[in-house]
């Protein structure tokens, strides 16, 4: 197993409920188990031979107190996170995002590394609150070190720590990053996606750009074509390509690509930014690229 990406994601304390599906039960079980057995490998590693038995013992039991004391010196401050390992050699089980139990590869492609994983709500009238997509963040790990290793590696992590210039380098910066949509509400219409991303994108773009982006905007929800279906499962990505350029990707098929700076930066903020559609998939992303950028 490697442990050469040591990413943090936030533990719920409620997983759903065994109504959400088979399927996700399994990922769930899997997800659980691999965070036991690379916790126990890293606190072997990490607190010596006098602790191995004890690992062994813990290593199906992530409540008990051995294992808590462990993960408490191995990551102090870190009671609400999950370890998890997902470099290219270690073959890590998919990461679940925990209200829809749907799960997200660790990798796209060769390089496209998982951040954070998020759910998108909607609320309907302001009486009822439905699920619309589940959403994971990659980013390519070179990536990110070219482009921001020398401005920030001389920074310890609590100075990483909500650092807004690193939080706005990020998305400013020419790197590889995908986010990846699942949809979740069986109901949701193509039209609706392209309404939401007319008044989200719409805002980001006044807001970095101005008022003077309307051809911009719609050049971008006009991808969003009747013809096309989203039923639930359906795969939306979002990949901002090197040179600044958005191809949007309905279930495998390319149906716009966009040169546009502005625009990859407005789309990345409604996921990464400062009023992201999910605050803790937020701070997931800002661990592990603060992870990334530590490591030597």
């Amino acid at each position: 197993m490697s442990l050469r990406f040591p990413f943090l994601f936030s533990q719920p304390t409620n997983l759903p409920g065994s109504g959400s599906g088979s399927s996700h039960n399994v990922h769930r079980t899997t997800s659980r188990g691999r965070f036991s057995a690379s916790f126990a490998v890293a606190a072997a590693a990490s607190i010596g031979a006098a602790a191995a038995a004890g690992v062994a013992v813990v290593s199906q039991n992530p409540n008990h107190p051995f294992f808590q004391n462990a993960a408490n010196l191995l990551l102090p401050n870190s009671s609400s996170l999950l370890w998890g390992s997902i470099s290219l050699a270690d073959g890590s089980a998919p990461v679940v995002e925990p209200k829809s139990g749907v799960s997200f590869p660790p990798v796209l492609g060769n390089s496209l590394r998982l951040l954070g994983v998020g759910l998108r709500k909607k609320s309907i009238l302001g009486l009822k609150n439905i699920d619309v997509y589940a959403f994971g963040v990659y980013a390519n790990g070179d990536d990110v070190k070219k482009f921001l290793s020398n401005k920030y590696r001389n920074l310890s992590a609590s100075e990483l720590k909500d650092n807004k210039d690193l939080k706005n380098d990020l998305m400013e910066a020419d790197i590889s990053m995908t986010v990846r949509l699942q949809i979740v509400y069986g109901k949701l219409s193509i039209r609706s996606i392209r309404n939401a991303y007319e008044e989200s994108v719409g805002s980001r773009l006044e807001k970095f750009g101005g008022s003077d982006n309307k051809e911009l905007l719609k050049k971008f929800t006009s991808q969003f074509k009747d013809e096309y279906k989203l039923p639930r499962g359906s795969l939306v990505d979002l990949s901002k390509e090197p040179g600044y350029v958005l191809k949007t990707i309905i279930d495998g098929k390319e149906i716009g690509s966009i040169e546009s700076k502005l625009l990859c930066k407005s789309i990345l903020d409604l996921y990464i930014g400062e009023d992201p559609f999910d605050k803790k998939a937020k701070e997931d992303v800002d661990q592990n690229v603060t992870c990334i950028l530590l490591q030597k």
